[in-house]
């Protein structure tokens, strides 16, 4: 038999040999929770639990395989029969298996969001009087996986869409819904949501009682990974089925919940003991990632936060390093110089750029950073595979500014034209044909041509276009390039951005736009310069994008969750970027938090915090922010704290504004 006390520290080896009944483990950042779980199925299988009996669910398939190996590599083959997997890839499982009584076959297809549309698309033209002025088929999706994911009405959910909806009675989306779900049944399928659904209508549905209780039998022990992340369908499906043994374990961190506004509900693992009389807490605070310095600021960060596990992280490691530093400066220019100063700084004491990681609260945030670190040549890559100058909102309003600047610039009409509705590429090509393969927007003569050439369904779109292009150049000759975007923008394109996209999303790639405005404005050569360094990094890409390369990443702070670097650089923490100003007024501010624990438990050796004190406005000029609370909350003796006040050489030109210092 194996000595787990031997492998484990106390407290992870209390988890990984706890006897039957439920358990919370509350693994803190860096604690070792995916080695306490694979010790702890490790175990079970040497007790004598058959490996068929034990259900271990994680929210990814790489973390479901990950487990396995690490099991196997301790237990053996005995594992393989473990049933393993995602919350989908269970239901889905168990619904081949027992899904006739509910009415689905076990060849039953999942479909994806291409069907989804395809599906939700045939409905509405089919019923639909006036189908061109409905909600959008990706909205209506939007609004039933709500609708499911919530547990409540689809009508309910399409009166609180009210920008999306306007027009629209909700009991018509509603009626839209109840026939998708019908053709649904009629093709023998499910889509994701539905997965989630139906496995727990398996477990509570009359018709399938004996089902429920066999399920209940077999299963013996139920361990749940990331149990932060739930949403109310995951939760109760794990309850249900771990109702007759008891024998949960329930794994994660309420300090790590920063999935809110995709369904995750903190109350699952907060209330968890009260849902499980006789619940055994165990906390694994021992940090093995960081140094000592980065976790006596993560402690602070979540010290007064109000309903939480008090946990304390202590430090494995004795390398005591540097205390991490806290850099105010001037503004997003001086920011990206330091951090590639840094940067290089830290390639050349030994680190890979690999080991470096730039983290940030919204996208639009990297911008500047995307630019200098390419113009400098330093490798680097973006997690998410999309750069800020790759993503479709970036380069429609890029295309824009190329046909104000080059007349016979064919892609970007192309691509201009297209955003109109009713215009594809062939038509978009025949247009431009018919314009000479010129478009100058200067010309009355020409704006004229493209009206009459438009399909029908497209006029009333170009007429606030066609008044954004007849004042362009008039902007642009007073060197006002934000106002040629916000024309651009207010006229046109954040319609476009609503009717495509739903409300969060549409406004994140607003604020991308109104980034990109005031990195134009300010850029020392103009618009056609941004053009140009934009085209070097396009060229750029291509060794960005070579997977064998050592490079630096770019991520956001959500998409960085679950990851570690030696040295991590977090940008922009200044009121109304982070925490940001949508979460300030919509009293958000314990998920902030606890974003900003995200972040700073990345770091293993060193961590960097930038606070710029300027942003720079659309129309070119800057405004004061203030440094962001979760930096005022680290006491002064935890950091190195440093000031780089001064604004660049040209502060008096416009593109800085005037007076503040």
């Amino acid at each position: 038999m194996t000595d787990f006390s031997t492998l484990l520290n106390p407290e992870q080896c209390a988890a990984a040999t706890a006897g039957d009944g439920p358990l919370l483990v509350l693994a803190a950042a860096g604690t070792g929770k995916t080695r306490t779980l694979v010790h702890r199925v490790a175990y079970l299988i040497e007790q004598g639990v058959p490996a068929e009996r034990i259900l271990l669910l994680t929210f990814t398939n790489r973390a479901a395989r990950e487990m396995l190996e690490r099991a196997q590599a301790l237990s053996g083959d005995a594992v393989a029969s473990i049933w393993s997997g995602t919350f989908h890839s269970i239901c889905a499982r168990l619904l081949r298996r027992y899904g006739a009584g509910l009415g689905y076959q076990p060849g039953f297809q999942i479909i994806d969001e291409d069907d989804q549309k395809k599906i939700i698309g045939d409905l509405v033209k089919a019923n639909v009087p006036n189908a061109k002025d409905f909600v959008k088929k990706e909205s209506i999706l939007k609004m039933i996986s709500e609708a499911v994911n919530e547990g409540r009405e689809v009508k309910d959910i399409a009166a609180r869409w009210q920008t999306k909806t306007a027009g629209v009675e909700p009991n018509a989306i509603a009626k839209i819904a109840e026939l998708y779900e019908a053709r649904k049944r009629e093709l023998g399928a499910m889509d994701f949501d539905d997965l989630l659904v139906n496995g727990l209508k398996l477990l509570t549905s009359e018709k399938t009682a004996r089902v429920r209780e066999m399920l209940q039998e077999h299963f013996l022990y139920v361990l749940v990974d990331e149990y932060q992340d739930t949403n109310g369908l995951q939760a109760e499906f794990t309850d249900i089925l771990a109702a007759k043994h008891r024998n949960i374990m329930a794994v994660g961190d309420d300090f790590q919940c920063i999935y809110t506004w995709r369904g995750a509900q903190i109350e699952n693992i907060m209330e968890f003991p009260k849902r499980w009389e006789g619940c055994r807490v165990i906390k694994l605070e021992r940090n093995y990632r960081s140094v000592p310095q980065v976790l006596d600021v993560a402690n602070v960060v979540m010290r007064d936060s109000p309903r939480q596990f008090e946990k304390t992280l202590r430090p494995v490691r004795r390398d005591m390093g540097t205390r991490p530093a806290i850099f105010t400066v001037y503004d997003d220019t001086v920011q990206a110089d330091e951090i590639l100063k840094q940067i290089v700084e830290a390639h050349s004491r030994g680190y890979r750029y690999s080991d470096i990681a730039i983290l940030y609260r919204s996208h639009f945030q990297s911008i500047k950073i995307q630019m200098s670190i390419a113009k400098r040549g330093i490798p680097f890559r973006i997690t998410s595979g999309v750069g800020v100058f790759e993503q479709v909102h970036v380069k429609d309003v890029l295309a824009y500014l190329r046909l104000i600047v080059n007349p016979r610039d064919e892609l970007s009409f192309l691509r201009f034209v297209c955003l109109l509705p009713g215009v594809g590429e062939k038509g978009a090509m025949k247009m431009w044909d018919k314009l000479g393969r010129s478009f100058d927007i200067d010309s009355a003569e020409c704006r004229e041509a493209v009206g009459n050439l438009l399909p029908a369904k497209a006029k009333s779109a170009w007429a606030p276009l066609k008044k954004a292009l007849e004042i362009a150049h008039e902007h642009l000759n007073e060197d006002s390039i934000g106002e040629v975007i916000e024309d651009f923008t207010d006229l046109f394109y954040e319609d476009y951005l609503n009717d495509e996209y739903e409300e969060a999303e549409a406004e994140d790639r607003l604020n991308d736009i109104k980034e990109l405005a005031a990195q134009i404005s300010s850029h020392e050569e103009g618009l056609e310069g941004f053009l140009a360094d934009v085209a070097l990094m396009t060229n750029f890409d291509v060794k960005r994008n070579d997977p064998n390369q050592d490079r630096v990443t770019l991520s956001t702070i959500h998409q960085a969750k679950g990851m570690e670097w030696p040295v991590v650089f977090v940008p922009w923490l200044s009121e109304g970027m982070f925490p940001s100003a949508k979460a300030t007024e919509e009293n958000r501010m314990d998920e902030e938090r606890r974003l900003f624990y995200v972040v700073v438990t990345r770091a293993k050796d060193e961590l960097y915090l930038y606070s710029p004190q300027m942003r720079k406005s659309a129309d070119g000029g800057v405004f004061p922010v203030d440094a962001s609370i979760f930096i005022k909350e680290i006491p002064p003796e935890l950091a190195a704290r440093r000031r780089i006040y001064s604004p660049p050489p040209a502060y008096n030109d416009r593109r800085y504004g005037r007076g503040y210092f």
